[in-house]
């Protein structure tokens, strides 16, 4: 009987001290500590658990501190200010924008949509294949497939030449890539690779860090000049590894100009803190640009060990900053309260808001989530399309016909909170307008979600996405 009591109050003491830390982490929504709450006193050892694996942003002491290293070693970077190449109503979003990475919009660029996903690796080849100096990259997932293989291809050719190629990929995204022959052979090829956020043995890993803090970004970087920035992973559109939802549609821009030193400096921060090799020697400051008031751009770049809600606070600040029209394109749609609210004021002040979702999306639950949120949002007047094409990847919005967010952030708790996101602010009427374009392309291939529609789901898929939906302050 003794040793019942003892277990039940070390239960009780173990429950409680984790409610206890709950309750004092920094950082938490109401909704999610009040969710955890429940979860813990509810299903006490289930409930510490998942805590425990998914309840706080950690990303471990070491990699912590290999990230302070990593930023004390980058150099100072001294872009251009705000005052006279972003319009004046826009010089907010800049400050924000700085406040996040440090970088302020710089002119001088030019910048190109690519028409789709070939077309973009092509595009990434043939900058590769004229590299002189370097060639950095960074994927969230790399595929072993047709488009994969061929940047493989190119980067050996480059490093057969004695341009020095350094290749980073997330640990659990690019897994089959980095468990294959390909990668051994970059190896070989002279080829830097690294595998970054590496979880090692997870049973272990979870009393240091959260395992599933991912680096979801896409950077390519070509000798401080080119660079790309989007949603595409390195893959082809079919996607084998998910293929009944292909084609991934996805969208990329090409900018050459003063901005590449941005994403160069975004890149060496991640390469810098999970490689011992120190890049400051490549981070010259950029020479001035001939026009320093053509296509401003600013890097934001996002994670756990940035600033508490920085992409969300980007997002929002996006929405206010729109005067008649904004076109949001995101495959993942799971917001907390404030970005919900702040997407349906928008509507409710008068501006032309529209949002675009895949029709049929790869996470089910995602899909279950975002859905739970149509009839506040079709009743503040947003409009909501779902495209029917494939799988819609692209990361974009649209603000005015004048400027434009790329990258690979999407709207939901994961970009938000947790993952290493990168993504451009462009102050430029032509280039957004020719992303514009692509939305409304985007809209054509799309059904129409209607209140009506909404109104007639039946009882249990209401309770089924509202269900799943409260569980995302969970995670």
């Amino acid at each position: 009987m003794s040793s019942v009591l003892n277990f039940s109050l070390i239960s009780l003491v173990v429950t409680l001290a984790v409610m206890a830390r709950i309750l004092l982490r920094p950082n938490r929504v109401p909704a999610s500590r009040v969710a955890w709450l429940v979860v813990v006193s509810a299903l006490p050892v289930f409930g510490i658990v998942a805590y425990l694996l998914l309840g706080e942003v950690n990303i471990g002491r070491r990699r912590a501190a290999r990230v302070r290293e990593a930023l004390a070693l980058m150099p100072v970077y001294e872009g251009g200010g705000t005052e006279e190449i972003v319009p004046e109503r826009y010089r907010n979003l800049c400050q924000l924008g700085h406040s996040v990475s440090g970088f302020w919009p710089v002119g001088g660029n030019t910048g190109r949509l690519l028409p789709d996903s070939n077309a973009t690796i092509d595009a990434m080849v043939a900058d590769i294949d004229a590299a002189k100096l370097h060639v950095h990259l960074l994927f969230y997932i790399w595929l072993a497939d047709n488009n994969g293989c061929k940047m493989i291809e190119a980067l050996k050719r480059a490093a057969a030449r004695g341009v020095t190629c350094r290749v980073m990929v997330d640990d659990v995204g690019s897994r089959a890539l980095t468990r294959s022959q390909h990668w051994a052979a970059m190896r070989e090829a002279g080829i830097k690779v690294k595998s970054g956020l590496a979880i090692g043995n997870p049973l272990l890993r979870i009393f240091t860090s959260r395992i599933d803090l991912r680096n979801h970004r896409k950077i390519v970087v070509i000798d401080g000049t080119i660079t790309y920035c989007g949603s595409q992973n390195c893959a082809d559109p079919e996607f084998r590894v998910k293929a009944r939802y292909a084609p991934w549609v996805d969208a990329m821009v090409r900018f050459e100009g003063p901005i590449a030193y941005q994403n160069q400096l975004l890149f060496a921060g991640d390469w810098m803190a999970g490689v011992k090799e120190d890049l400051s020697n490549l981070l010259g400051q950029p020479a001035a640009p001939a026009d320093s008031t053509a296509m401003p751009a600013q890097v934001i770049g996002t994670g756990p060990t940035v600033r508490y809600s920085a992409m969300q606070e980007v997002f929002q600040s996006l929405l206010f900053a729109a005067r008649r029209e904004i076109v949001i394109t995101t495959p993942y749609y799971v917001p907390d309260d404030a970005l919900q609210s702040a997407l349906c004021a928008t509507a409710y002040r008068g501006v032309d808001t529209t949002i675009i979702f895949p029709a049929h999306n790869d996470s089910w639950i995602v899909g279950w989530a975002s859905r739970s949120y149509y009839a506040d949002l079709l009743a503040a007047g947003v409009k909501i399309h779902e495209y029917v094409g494939g799988l819609l990847h692209t990361k974009a919005l649209t603000v005015d016909g004048e400027i434009m967010l790329i990258g690979s952030a999407n709207m939901d708790r994961r970009s938000m909170e947790l993952n290493y996101e990168n993504n451009i602010l462009v102050y430029d009427r032509e280039l957004t307008e020719a992303m514009l374009a692509r939305q409304r392309d985007y809209i054509a291939k799309s059904r129409h979600v209607t209140r009506q529609q909404v109104e007639r789901w039946s009882l249990p898929r209401r309770l089924l996405n509202n269900t799943v939906a409260t569980l995302g302050p969970l995670f």
